[in-house]
C-alpha cells in the first residue's frame, strides 16, 4: 500500500491523495487550487497520475478545494465510481456545476479581451458544464456513516462524520494485503465542535496510520459565544455609522450558519429591527435548500426547529438574490444592510462587486468569518493592505475590517490534538496546512512519527 500526494501538501487547497493497494488506484478528493493564480497554472497542470487509471474517487466533502477538479478528472479520462455521502453528492453537484459555469464565463471574457491582441490567448475553459454533468453521472453507491463499503478484495472503507460541513467525512481504510492488515485513516477536514448547526466530529476509530489536516494546527479559536457577540456589535456599530456590512461568505455551511445566528439575534432583539439581509449568492441559496433536505445532519437544537416545522435559516428582512440585476441593485444601498456573498476568500463571485462599492467607505465594515489562503484578496485585506486591486481598479481600504475566528468550520489545534489522540496512530502524515501550522502541530505530537510530504511525494505504508 502506498500513498502519493497531489494537492494540499504544505498548502491548504487542491486536496488530492492517491492510494494504490490490491491492484486498485483510489483517489481521495480532487480539489481546486485556490489562491493568487486560481483557475490558472496549478489547476491546468497534469495531475501527476493518469486520470484514466483511477478506479474510485472518494470525496470527503463538497468544498471546491476538495471536489472542484473532479470534472477535469472526467475530462482527462476518468470513468470510475465516485463515492460520497448523500449530502455531499448533492452539494458537490452544485459546486461543480457552479465552477464550470464560472470558468465558461471567464473563458468568454478572456476571448473578448484578447481578440484584438497580436497573439490571442486560448479562451477555452479548464472544463465546462458538460464535463461537470458527466462527472456527476459517475456517482455510484451512497456512503452512510459507519457502514463499511468494499472497494476490492481486502479493501474496505468506512465513512465517519467529520463535523466540518453537511455530509463531510473522515474515511477509514481497512486493508488486508500480502498476509498483513493495516488501518489508514484520512481525517478529511475536521469540524470545530460546539458550532450551532452540525454535530461535532465523531470519535475517530483507531488506526495504524493517520493522514490528517492541519489548517489551524498552530492556533486556538475564539469561543463561539463571544464571536457571535462581536458580530452583533460590529453590525450595530456599522449601522450607527450609516454603512453596510459586507461578509465574504462560503456558500456551504458558513452562509447557513450565519443566517441561523442572525435569526437568533433578531429574535432576541440583539440586532436592529430594520436590518436588511441579502444572501447574494445563487449557489448559497441552492445550498440552503439542500441543507433543508438533510435535517439528519444537524445537532439537537436545529433538528428540533425542523421537527416543529420552523425554518432555522429564515428571518425578517431576508432577501435571496439569484439574478444579476438584483445583485447590482444592492449596490445602490449605502447603509443598513448585511450583504453576504461569495466567494469566502474573495477570489471570484459577486463579493468583489460589493467590496468595490463598500471597501472605500469609512462607514462600512467588512467581516471575515472564515479561512483565507495566502495570495487571496481576502488575505490581503485581513493582513492590512491599504489598497487592493479589484476589476483592474485600485480601491482604498477605509472600511472597518473585522476577523472573527470563532465561526471557523475547522477544528483548532486543541481539537486536532484531541482527535489524533483517540486514533492511537503509530504514524502520522500531515496535509492540508501551511508550513508554519504543520511544524507547530508536529511539535505538539511529540514522539509520534510524523511526516510532512511535499507535492508529488510518495510514501510506502
Amino acid at each position: 500500500m502506498k500513498i502519493s500526494f497531489h494537492g494540499a501538501d504544505r498548502d491548504v487547497t487542491g486536496s488530492c491523495h492517491l492510494v494504490e493497494v490490491a491492484g486498485k488506484r483510489i483517489l481521495i478528493d480532487c480539489g481546486f487550487f485556490q489562491g493568487s493564480r486560481e483557475l490558472d497554472d496549478e489547476n491546468a497542470a497534469p495531475f501527476g497520475f493518469d486520470a484514466a487509471s483511477i478506479d474510485v474517487l472518494l470525496l470527503t466533502h463538497a468544498h471546491l478545494d476538495h471536489c472542484g477538479r473532479a470534472p477535469l478528472l472526467y475530462k482527462r479520462g476518468f470513468r470510475g465510481e465516485i463515492l460520497a455521502t448523500g449530502a455531499t453528492r448533492e452539494l458537490a453537484r452544485l459546486v461543480m456545476l457552479d465552477a464550470a459555469h464560472l470558468q465558461e464565463e471567464d473563458a468568454r471574457r478572456r476571448t473578448r479581451r484578447s481578440a484584438r491582441a497580436p497573439d490571442p490567448a486560448d479562451g477555452a475553459p479548464l472544463y465546462g458544464t458538460l464535463d461537470a454533468l458527466n462527472a456527476c453521472d459517475r456517482f455510484g453507491r451512497a456512503a452512510a456513516y459507519g457502514q463499511p463499503i468494499t472497494l476490492a478484495t481486502g479493501v474496505v472503507v468506512t465513512f465517519f462524520d467529520a463535523g466540518h460541513i453537511l455530509g463531510s467525512a473522515s474515511i477509514l481504510f481497512e486493508v488486508e494485503e500480502g498476509g498483513s492488515k493495516r488501518r489508514a485513516l484520512f481525517s478529511g477536514d475536521l469540524g470545530n465542535a460546539g458550532r450551532p448547526l452540525l454535530r461535532p466530529p465523531a470519535n475517530p476509530p483507531q488506526a495504524d496510520v493517520v493522514i490528517m489536516e492541519t489548517t489551524y494546527g498552530d492556533r486556538l479559536h475564539k469561543p463561539l459565544a463571544p464571536s457571535i457577540e462581536e458580530l452583533h456589535q460590529a453590525i450595530s456599530a456599522t449601522f450607527q455609522r450609516g454603512g453596510n456590512v459586507v461578509i465574504p461568505t462560503f456558500a456551504l455551511e458558513r452562509a447557513q450558519e450565519l443566517l441561523y445566528v442572525l435569526r437568533q439575534g433578531r429574535e432576541r432583539n440583539q440586532l436592529p429591527p430594520a436590518m436588511q439581509v441579502f444572501l447574494d449568492s445563487p449557489m448559497a441559496i441552492s445550498a440552503t435548500e439542500i441543507f433543508e433536505r438533510h435535517p439528519e445532519g444537524y445537532g439537537p437544537a436545529v433538528a428540533e426547529l425542523f421537527g416543529d416545522g420552523r425554518d432555522p435559516f429564515s428571518l425578517p428582512g431576508l432577501h435571496f438574490t439569484r439574478e444579476t440585476a438584483e445583485s447590482a441593485a444592492i449596490n445602490r444601498i449605502t447603509g443598513g444592510s448585511v450583504i453576504m456573498a461569495g466567494s469566502g476568500m474573495c477570489t471570484g463571485g459577486r463579493i468583489r462587486h460589493h467590496l468595490r462599492h463598500n471597501l472605500w467607505r469609512p462607514q462600512a465594515s467588512v467581516i471575515f468569518v472564515g479561512y483565507a489562503a495566502k495570495g487571496t484578496l481576502a488575505r490581503k485585506i485581513i493582513d492590512g493592505a491599504k489598497s487592493v486591486e479589484i476589476f483592474d481598479e485600485t480601491i482604498a481600504v477605509r472600511a472597518e475590517v473585522h476577523t472573527i475566528n470563532g465561526f471557523s468550520a475547522h477544528a483548532d489545534q486543541a481539537e486536532l490534538l484531541a482527535w489524533h489522540t483517540q486514533t492511537h496512530a503509530e504514524r502520522t502524515i500531515l496535509v492540508h496546512g501551511e508550513a508554519d501550522a504543520m511544524r507547530a502541530f508536529a511539535d505538539k505530537l511529540g514522539g509520534a512519527k510524523v511526516e510532512i510530504p511535499a507535492l508529488g511525494d510518495t510514501i510506502e505504508l
